[in-house]
């Protein structure tokens, strides 16, 4: 590079992550071939920059910078494989060329609040100008992105020396005009960060006098190529807040460069930029290749015809539009008619696939982490448990040493705060020794390592002491009941007998049932672990039967008349959890489940309590066994009487039929129980049917098609609407009276064989 007094040293500006601006810079390099490369970004990250040129560094990465008090408060500097950035950063390795960065420091912008380089919101009273919207309104453009494609991306640098050159000249002097034009775009932090880069290219200049090239956002440039003193900039710096700050190089993906993942300076398609910059001749017939590839492993019916005939129509639309290559636009609407016929749902993949897209980089071994990290991803190659941005579900088989392990580290990640991994709904059974996972990294789980870090240097220690601090310091029994549970899920032995005393603590001091019974169904669910996980629950199972005894004395006096439809209703939903995990507890105390009987004895047969209550214990005695069908048409008959009020009898019916407990079935089957119900029905008034009507609904509404239906049909053949004296015979066909046990024990095997699968 030939320095001159009058042009200064190289000044680059580019757009963020734009390959046509990443393949100018490097032609512009090539032809300069400046002695040292400055670059936008924090100055802390360049003891990390010799990394980029290591094998194991793959982008889309990101330098990460985060306070060393509060790990929390950080910012992220992504790069993909076609940000002119990394390629400036690359060029300047592969020529023995010193490169720096020359933002404002991370100190600086972390204690201010700044999370990024163009990534941050502008101050409250501040208008952010976007200069590409303006300079493609100029040029009559109502796309921004389609404006850049036509004039940066497809353009692109097909020339070399001052052709290069003086494009970045050309748009230096547009940038120049508009904030002319438009001022700095209502921006302070902009001012601030150019006059620390107008420092920084001082110190260069006094070491490579002007042969030194400046790689920057193309809004900067008027900003640092005008003049401007030393004691201005010193009074724009002078008094910033700083924090210290730690920095590493953390994997970035595709998906969190676009726009819709929050990132500021992001873009709408980096799986496209990422293609037109890695395609090295043809990009829109390799880009159709693609798309038709993925098609086929959706099973959709895609020839290489297909792929030769949207290739025409791209590129009769592009010509049409006058552009001088198909962009996305055009790409996109030619899939659409041709692969896709017509549809939108096989293009949203496309979109989601291959425009976003899911690529993960990868950093290098040597760089800098906190130890948890560096435990986590030990156990991850020893797992096989592969870090990747797009959702996967992982099947556990906690019967499996290896499967239980992997469940042991999500499980303690989870805790920690680090969400690598959700748990969901199996499909492969229902046995506690089966568990399904979704995994998903995200980039910003490397804060969240940061951030628990504090706890400990492993996985394991600091999952434990992070679980004992939370029992100290939680207010609620629910929230030590959740996080007991968590730690027989983590296999947190240690840190269990401090949660247990915390729990023995709440629950001694906690008076309200509700809660009580709240928290119970955990406590309960969490005996089940020490079968498969071969964790000690004993002390757990101890301080659960406590609580169960707490609950029985106290509900009686807790579903009383004056709860309101609301709060009664949640008591119901109550009584089912409590029921459940009195079955759980009953295997160790069979006196807990008799003295359980009792009490929903007492709750049926109470007129002080809400109806919904009082139907829903009814039924799970009738389930139980516990309550004969005598018993059971007596009740209903009592809450259904004339005494009762409409909306407590609806609600008895709702508590006793409703939900997906199988009422339906239930009436199917009972003729006398389903015929109290029909009379009942059509004798409530008019203006309190109109009442009770969305509650019927809501608890008749649920029942599957065919049970509504047969249901339907036994109405109609009631005398009168009445099935109470329905005869056998008038039972729908396959239905009884009475059970057959020569047919009930036919599929006794085959009932086994499901339950056990």
């Amino acid at each position: 590079m030939s320095p001159s007094p009058t042009r200064g040293p190289l000044l680059l500006g580019v757009r963020h992550h734009g390959p046509g601006s990443a393949r100018a810079v490097r032609a512009a390099l090539e032809a300069a071939r400046p002695e040292a490369v400055l670059i936008e970004g924090p100055p802390e990250g360049d003891a990390l920059l010799p990394l980029a040129a290591e094998k194991g560094m793959r982008p889309p990465v990101a330098l990460l910078a985060h306070a060393a008090d509060d790990p929390g408060r950080a910012a992220f500097w992504p790069l993909a494989g076609f940000s002119p950035e990394w390629v400036a950063i690359r060029w300047a390795q592969e020529h023995d060329v010193p490169v720096r960065f020359i933002d404002l420091p991370a100190a600086h912008s972390l204690a201010t609040g700044a999370d990024g380089p163009d990534g941050a919101e502008p101050e409250p009273d501040a208008v952010r100008l976007d200069p590409l919207a303006v300079l493609a309104e100029t040029a009559g453009y109502d796309d921004p992105e389609r404006w850049w494609e036509d004039v940066v991306e497809h353009r692109g640098a097909r020339g070399a020396g001052e052709d290069v050159l003086g494009a970045f000249e050309a748009l230096g002097e547009a940038m120049g005009a508009l904030r002319e034009a438009y001022g700095d775009g209502g921006h302070r932090r902009d001012l601030v960060r150019e006059a620390y880069m107008r420092q920084r290219m001082r110190a260069a200049r006094r070491e490579f006098g002007d042969a030194y090239a400046v790689v920057c956002g193309a809004w900067h440039v008027p900003a640092l190529r005008a003049k401007a003193t030393v004691a201005a900039d010193k009074a724009l710096l002078s008094g910033l807040p700083k924090v210290k700050v730690e920095t590493t190089w953390v994997p970035w993906t595709h998906r969190r460069l676009a726009r819709a993942g929050g990132y500021g300076a992001g873009i709408t398609s980096p799986g496209w930029y990422a293609h037109l910059f890695t395609a090295a001749d043809r990009p829109v017939e390799r880009w159709l290749t693609k798309v038709a590839g993925l098609l086929r492993e959706e099973d959709r019916q895609v020839s290489s015809a297909h792929v030769i005939e949207a290739v025409r129509l791209a590129e009769t639309l592009a010509a049409m539009r006058g552009r001088p290559l198909p962009g996305l636009t055009e790409t996109l609407e030619a899939v659409r008619a041709v692969m896709c016929d017509g549809s939108d749902i096989p293009l949203a993949l496309i979109e989601d696939r291959l425009v976003v897209g899911d690529v993960l980089g990868e950093v290098p071994d040597g760089a800098p982490v906190v130890p948890l990290q560096r435990d986590l991803t030990r156990q991850q190659r020893t797992l096989r448990l592969k870090a990747e941005a797009q959702d996967r579900e992982l099947e556990l088989d906690l019967r499996k040493d290896t499967d239980t392990a992997k469940s042991l580290l999500l499980h303690r990640l989870r805790l920690l705060g680090i969400g690598w991994g959700t748990p969901v709904a199996s499909r492969a059974g229902t046995g506690t020794f089966r568990e399904t996972w979704r995994l998903r990294w995200e980039p910003e789980l490397s804060v969240r390592i940061a951030e628990a870090g504090i706890w400990g240097t492993t996985v394991l220690g600091a999952a434990t002491a992070k679980a004992e601090a939370d029992a100290a310091a939680a207010e609620e029994l629910g929230e030590v009941t959740a996080l007991a549970e968590q730690c027989l899920l983590a296999g947190l032995a240690q840190a269990l007998p401090a949660v247990l005393r915390a729990l023995a603590d709440r629950a001694a001091l906690d008076t309200d049932v509700a809660r009580l019974a709240k928290a119970l169904p955990a406590l309960a669910r969490s005996l089940r672990y020490g079968d498969v996980r071969g964790t000690d629950a004993t002390a757990l199972g101890a301080v659960a039967a406590g609580l169960a005894e707490r609950i029985c004395v106290a509900l009686p006096s807790a579903c009383t008349a004056g709860l309101d439809a609301d709060a009664a209703a949640e008591m119901r939903g109550h009584v089912d959890g409590v029921h459940g995990a009195i079955g759980l507890l009953a295997d160790a105390d069979e006196g807990l489940r008799e003295r359980w009987t009792a009490l929903l004895a007492v709750l049926a047969d109470r007129d002080t309590v809400p109806g919904v209550i009082r139907g829903r214990a009814a039924r799970l005695l009738l389930d139980d066994g516990r309550l004969p069908a005598e018993e059971t048409a007596r009740l209903m008959g009592l809450a259904l009487s004339p005494a009762s009020s409409p909306a407590d009898a609806a609600g008895w019916i709702e508590g006793f039929a409703g939900g997906s407990s199988g009422g339906g079935t239930l009436l199917v089957h009972d003729d006398r129980l389903l015929g109290l119900i029909d009379t009942w029905l059509v004798g409530v008034p008019e203006r309190a049917f109109t009442d009770v009507l969305p509650l019927l609904r809501r608890t008749f509404g649920a029942y599957e098609p065919g049970v509504k239906r047969t249901l339907g049909e036994l109405v109609r053949r009631g005398p009168g609407g009445a099935v109470a004296a329905a005869s056998a015979s008038a039972a729908p066909e396959g239905f009884a009276p009475e059970l057959d046990a020569e047919r009930a024990d036919a599929v006794v095997g085959l009932v086994r064989m499901l339950l056990a699968g």
